[in-house]
């Protein structure tokens, strides 16, 4: 893992709060100040026992869109396991989110970390016949299943949780912006979205001047149409890739 020293800078971590403890303990371990202000609450899905009828049935492939997705299946099966000959993983916080559950993982894309990163993978190009289930949240995208209903397979969703956005009073974070955020880090076009909201047309002209953190292509292309200023990229969505583009941000602030 990469190692750098952050000087005191500020790292406004806007994930959910039960997911945001170990990129916090990175930053600050790394002698930076993590500033939690989560604009993602995720919550059980509104219909579990639907979602827990597709867990019980049997699949050619099963693919986990997120460590929620992982974590929330596991709440409702209380102990016992999908049963599927092949299990993929979006991305790496994914993967350990299955390894630490008891999950093989067979498959995670080799680039990108996100659907369109598995619909790249080589063995799902031709799925003819396979019986496959995608455990995500309610309202997730639709890439990922319309394509794999294109290629031959049959579809189902355990939508497991839900997300929302936090009821939190921004004001005591936009009186002190200007001293203590230096950074800021969103994991999901969801999170920006929610964050810009939270901080309203106050913290708007703030929030687009400090450095954005994103973790996709995609969510670089919609920050920059909302207009933000500067925009870093991370690897992927893990602590570990998160806390490499943060040094290599730092990196590039102290060489100017």
């Amino acid at each position: 893992m990469k190692v750098c020293d952050l000087g005191g800078r500020g790292v406004l971590v806007t994930r959910a709060y039960k997911q945001s403890a170990g990129i916090c303990h990175l930053i600050e371990s790394q002698g930076g100040r993590a500033v939690r202000f989560p604009a993602l609450e995720i919550v059980p899905g509104s219909d579990r026992a639907s979602a827990l009828a597709q867990l019980h049935q049997a699949y050619d492939l099963v693919v986990f869109i997120s460590p929620n997705a992982v974590r929330h299946a596991s709440d409702l099966l209380s102990g016992t396991h999908i049963k599927a000959d092949r299990f993929c993983a979006v991305g790496k916080a994914t993967e350990t989110a299955m390894r630490e559950a008891g999950y093989p993982i067979d498959l995670i894309p080799e680039h990108r970390y996100d659907s369109e990163g598995v619909l790249a993978i080589p063995a799902l190009q031709q799925m003819a016949g396979q019986q496959v289930l995608i455990v995500r949240g309610q309202g997730g995208r639709a890439l990922l299943g319309d394509t794999l209903c294109a290629r031959g397979a049959k579809v189902g969703y355990a939508e497991v949780y839900r997300r929302r956005r936090p009821d939190a009073d921004s004001t005591p974070l936009l009186r002190n912006w200007s001293d203590s955020i230096d950074l800021v880090t969103a994991t999901s076009a969801e999170v920006l979205d929610n964050l810009i909201g939270m901080l309203g047309d106050e913290g708007w002209p703030m929030l687009r001047q400090t450095p954005l953190l994103v973790i996709s292509d995609r969510m670089r292309e919609a920050a920059e149409v909302k207009g933000f200023k500067t925009i870093l990229q991370a690897e992927g969505a893990d602590d570990t890739s998160i806390m490499a583009a943060i040094c290599d941000w730092v990196d590039r602030v102290e060489q100017h």
